[in-house]
């Protein structure tokens, strides 16, 4: 599991707590921010036990904090700020195997967008659209500490975005398929997509000596990333 999906799964996993996990759905419920004396008296918990687990949420990134003076007042003898939490902005979805209907989305939504615009076939710009992203997460792999035709970069960018890559002799097999749900249903556009992502990949990435085609069987990804054949 890549180091993300761990850091939300981490996350999540402090709300298997119950009081912590109760504690949570209060302050998310609440339209303003409220403060530790506002959650103890509600809940009828001891302040030091929601004071402590209402940062323990805050340090895992489920929750936001902010100060303010609740009496109105400011200056000499208003009293010290009051700590407030409420829900973060941060998204937390965690899925195992990991699934990407974010890129799938974005991709889909851009060529629609660009079809509506110029009359040219959504379908034609979803490919070109898959390809040229997939030329910038190539490019934007960075360097690694070996050549560009060694497999360092691109196992981790496939690994990264939840291609689970493992070896089959010389090819790369992609163990998992992050759009398998609508590769199930629209198969050949999904697929297809992927195969023009795959291809763009490499192409960002340099001379990675391997190409991208479908390669569809049970239980993972529809591509196939093959050696090239000795020239």
């Amino acid at each position: 599991m890549r180091e993300p999906q761990l850091s939300q799964v981490a996350a999540l996993a402090v709300l298997d707590e119950p009081t912590r996990r109760r504690l949570y759905e209060h302050v998310i419920r609440q339209v303003d921010p409220v403060s530790r004396d506002e959650v103890a008296g509600e809940l009828g918990v001891a302040r030091a036990t929601v004071a402590f687990h209402l940062d323990k949420l805050v340090d895992e990134g489920l929750l936001d904090v902010s100060y303010a003076r609740r009496t109105g007042r400011s200056g000499p003898g208003a009293g010290r700020p009051a700590k407030l939490y409420r829900r973060s902005k941060r998204d937390l979805a965690v899925s195992l195997p990991e699934r990407r209907y974010d890129l799938v989305g974005r991709l889909l939504a851009s060529a629609i967008e660009e079809s509506e615009r110029t009359g040219q076939s959504a379908r034609g710009l979803l490919a070109q659209q898959a390809y040229d992203a997939g030329v910038q997460l190539g490019e934007g792999a960075g360097p690694d500490q070996n050549s560009a035709a060694e497999p360092g970069r691109l196992l981790r960018v496939l690994e990264e975005h939840g291609f689970e890559p493992r070896r089959d002799g010389a090819d790369l097999l992609l163990g998992n398929c992050p759009f398998h749900v609508l590769a199930q249903t629209h198969t050949d556009l999904v697929c297809g997509m992927n195969l023009d992502l795959m291809c763009g990949l490499l192409r960002g990435l340099g001379d990675t000596g391997m190409h991208a085609r479908l390669d569809p069987a049970p239980d993972r990804c529809c591509v196939r990333l093959a050696a090239d054949p000795p020239t």
